[in-house]
């Protein structure tokens, strides 16, 4: 079996464990750290959104030998206003420029001046227009389907597990959703029908992963509160550990694909919707891997551990704990005090006196009843000094002789 298959069973078996409960707020302070700068990137960075969202003219044409300002120059002229956004696509054998919103005859005009500048057919150049309005309605739309999409999984998880497993996913949702815009904020990618699309797929993919953890949790927690043997918030984290080498599989797995395509599309094709999707995968795939694991199951264990019967459990769990070590402690110091007697059995206290402790009635008292320390009776009267002392224990009474054997040899009793 390979180190990692080996691995993997010693983290299922509880051989090997990584705390990821017990570090909770470790995860909770670099989560809000992203979280911070990423809402702050959407705040004043602002989104780049597509044409799609706040309409426009796209034209697109090939004109190798050109420069951005050649374009940006001739697009202005042409009436297309100076708020344009120019880039090259498709390996910079192609121009697309984004203009805001023109009527008709602009339109026309500005693909003429264009045709005419570069030294190329009009019909080359393409453009699309998209109005205000069907951009609005698209936002709307993906508004709504986002909505939908967390009523039904809360619906769902509530009723295959329960509402806290709900909560808990819910707060990893919104993790992730923060962090992509976030991350799109930052790196100035446009959003596109494309990235709502991804956007979705992530956060079904993000569900699965913490799925399959709350069900190894529910399994490890069915009967806990009958075997009283661990806490929750360590049933849960064995939980993690159990499906930590899955979890890390499935996403490396899934992650090579779309790796792939955001380097092609980056590099080789240029902008265009195959890069909004991937970029919006590849974000979305780390940040549900690590809010399912780091974000979703710690998040559970603070909601069940404020239940009385849990915080009871966790109280008992402390208390047998503590009383083991002070049971621990007693042995170790029950022994020591058997090392300090000397070794000639006299049963003298280690406090030098050289008598032994009495009771009120002369008899031997033992020392706490600590074990190994022996324990000698008090001399009776008239014995003499020096004799071998007598250890403790039930007296033996000596037998008693009939009447013919304590008589002398040789002598009968009288009739």
């Amino acid at each position: 079996m390979s180190r990692l298959g080996n691995i993997g069973g010693r983290l299922y078996r509880g051989e090997v464990s990584v705390d990821f409960v017990g570090r909770k707020k470790l995860w909770y302070m670099i989560s809000g750290a992203i979280l911070v700068i990423s809402i702050a990137a959407v705040l004043f960075l602002r989104l780049n959104f597509s044409v799609e969202f706040k309409g426009g003219v796209v034209y697109q044409f090939a004109a190798p030998q050109a420069t951005t300002t050649q374009v940006d120059a001739t697009v202005t002229a042409a009436g297309g206003g100076s708020n344009l956004i120019t880039q090259q696509i498709a390996g910079n054998s192609k121009w697309q420029v984004q203009t805001p919103v023109l009527t008709t005859t602009a339109q026309y005009n500005v693909q003429n001046k264009i045709a005419q500048r570069f030294g190329i057919s009009p019909n080359s150049v393409s453009f699309t227009s998209i109005g205000p309005t069907w951009g609005s309605q698209i936002s709307q739309k993906a508004l709504e389907a986002l909505i939908a999409f967390l009523i039904v999984i809360v619906l769902y998880l509530s009723i295959a597990f329960e509402w806290r497993m709900a909560g808990a996913a819910l707060v990893a949702l919104a993790h992730d959703i923060v962090i992509t815009i976030g991350i799109y904020a930052l790196t100035g990618f446009e959003v596109s029908p494309a990235t709502v699309i991804g956007l979705l797929t992530i956060l079904g993919y993000s569900l699965y992963d913490t799925v399959v953890v709350f069900d190894k949790v529910r399994e490890n927690t069915a009967g806990l509160l009958a075997t009283r043997r661990i806490t929750y918030s360590d049933a849960a984290n064995l939980a993690l550990n159990q499906t930590l080498v899955r979890s890390i599989n499935t996403s490396l797995i899934a992650l090579l694909p779309v790796v792939s395509i955001l380097v092609v599309s980056v590099f080789l094709l240029g902008n265009g919707e195959l890069k909004d999707l991937s970029l919006v995968l590849f974000v979305g795939m780390l940040s549900g891997t690590y809010s399912s694991i780091c974000i979703a199951t710690p998040v559970l264990a603070d909601l069940k551990e404020r239940e009385p019967e849990y915080r009871q459990l966790r109280k008992q769990i402390a208390q047998r704990a503590g009383s083991a070590k002070r049971k621990a402690k007693v042995a170790v110091g029950g022994a020591s005090t058997a090392a300090d007697l000397p070794a000639d059995g006299s049963g003298e206290p280690a406090d030098g006196s050289g008598e032994p402790a009495e009771t009120a009635d002369g008899a031997a008292r033992p020392e706490d009843d600590q074990p190994g320390i022996a324990v000698t009776a008090a001399r009776p009267s008239g014995a003499v000094s020096g004799s071998r002392p007598v250890t403790s224990g039930p007296r033996q009474q000596p037998r008693r002789q009939g009447s013919s054997q304590r008589r002398p040899s040789g002598k009968k009793k009288r009739r």
